[in-house]
């Protein structure tokens, strides 16, 4: 590849990933201004809605069996010329994730006692827990929506669309937060409950917003001719990619919920810091996110135009930079973590146990945004099944066992549960890493 194409690639990469880095902040900071707010509310409340997000975020990978396949697939066919087929797997995608956001949205609010109870959820945290899961389930189809929209808008270089809607959904959200959690604005103090309801409402404005820009800037209309017959090609195309892809984030989310599981028997101090901690390095690998987002759409059009050596060539240096800044932020973040946990809690076992818990996330978050890299990128470029495999495997042989043992046997606690997961994420990084430079998926291509 001569030195200009890569001057190319890396430009488009910059226009891609700058726009996808500030939508991801943003989102990660919803999530964290919602637990900064409850902090200053109840301890108890922070603990219970970590447990209620995990549930809610491992169903909102239904919606990604179908996300996933349209970020591949217009991905290929705009970098093959092909916008007609792009225009149709946009129409099949929305159609069927209106279908599984309502299936999703029935199961959470009506499941939500059940399910927080299988948690097990003690009594004092249920009464937190119960109502957000309810309120924030009910609404989920605004979230499955508002994700095939944007994987859409980014495949066609249009990713300042979905960040420009997250920065207004935002302002939105952290004045909702602030007037319903304690009673500003002349509104009620709902405190969880409000939380949730500014939630909902929060991705209802997203959807709206994102609908609009959709037939105004990327496609005018769905011709209906597009659809008679309806193409069901294309559906078999998306599963294809999607369930696989998809699955390999749904195990990774399982175990989450177990491994919440766990740490929950260990009790709410431990629980608690794990909600603190996981809000914390999310913008850790923020930067990976955000490279291996762009990256990957980059790759998908070199890929749909029969580059294979370029897209291993910028493959390369998106996982270098992704690592070297997610090691420096990580060490940052230890080493201020003294000064982090207070302004959360007052309760000295959490900010301690935090504390530490933080020097012992380094070295998981070097494999992490290794995999957040390579799951990315190998999906783009069709090789869609390796990633489940090899997750599936090792999430649960290395993950799940050790932090079983490692936690509650041999009793370390949540430090030996955190050095279980580093194993986990290390161990499937190094075989990642093989995988990309072995070029097996060059020829994965779907178009």
């Amino acid at each position: 590849m001569e030195e200009g194409e890569k001057i190319s690639l890396k430009k488009d990469l910059r226009k891609l990933a700058g726009p996808i880095f500030i939508e991801t902040l943003l989102v990660m900071t919803m999530g964290a201004v919602d637990t900064f707010m409850l902090s200053q509310y109840n301890d108890h409340a922070v603990a219970a809605v970590g447990v209620v997000n995990q549930l809610v975020m491992f169903s909102f990978l239904i919606f990604q069996i179908i996300n996933m396949g349209t970020s591949v697939l217009c991905s290929q066919y705009i970098g093959a010329g092909m916008r007609r087929k792009m225009v149709q797997v946009t129409g099949v995608a929305l159609i069927l994730n209106l279908l599984f956001g309502i299936a999703v949205s029935a199961m959470l609010y009506f499941g939500a006692e059940w399910l927080l109870t299988l948690m097990g959820l003690r009594p004092e945290l249920m009464q937190y827990g119960l109502p957000y899961m309810q309120i924030v389930g009910m609404f989920a189809f605004f979230q499955a929506l508002h994700l095939t929209i944007s994987a859409s808008l980014r495949a066609d270089h249009k990713a300042i669309y979905p960040m420009l809607v997250v920065i207004v959904v935002n302002i939105v959200n952290i004045g909702g937060n602030y007037g319903l959690i304690f009673g500003h604005f002349g509104l009620p103090a709902l405190g969880v409950e409000g939380a949730a309801i500014a939630t909902a409402f929060s991705r209802g404005t997203a959807m709206v917003l994102l609908f609009i820009i959709l037939f105004t800037k990327h496609i005018r209309s769905f011709p209906l001719q597009m659809f008679t017959p309806f193409p069901w090609e294309e559906v078999r195309k998306l599963l294809k990619i999607g369930m696989p892809s998809a699955g390999e984030n749904m195990s990774y989310e399982m175990q989450q919920v177990v491994l919440t599981y766990f740490i929950n028997q260990i009790g709410n101090d431990a629980l608690t810091t794990r909600t603190y901690v996981v809000n914390i390095v999310m913008f850790v690998y923020l930067f990976g996110i955000c490279m291996a987002q762009g990256g990957a759409i980059s790759i998908g059009h070199l890929v749909g135009e029969h580059k294979p050596k370029a897209a291993y060539i910028l493959g390369k240096f998106v996982m270098k930079w992704s690592v070297l800044v997610g090691f420096v932020l990580s060490v940052s973040i230890a080493l201020f973590g003294d000064k982090i946990f207070p302004l959360l809690t007052d309760n000295a076992n959490v900010i301690a146990l935090g504390c530490t818990i933080l020097f012992c996330d380094i070295m998981l978050e070097v494999g992490r945004t290794i995999n957040i890299y390579a799951t990315t990128v190998l999906r783009a470029t069709g090789d869609v099944y390796f990633p489940f495999y090899l997750g599936v495997v090792i999430q649960w042989g290395v993950g799940v066992v050790f932090g079983y043992l490692f936690g509650l046997e041999w009793q370390w606690g949540l430090v030996g549960m955190w050095i279980a997961f580093a194993l986990d994420e290390n161990i499937r990084g190094a075989i990642f890493i093989w995988r990309w430079r072995s070029m097996k998926w060059a020829k994965k291509a779907f178009v």
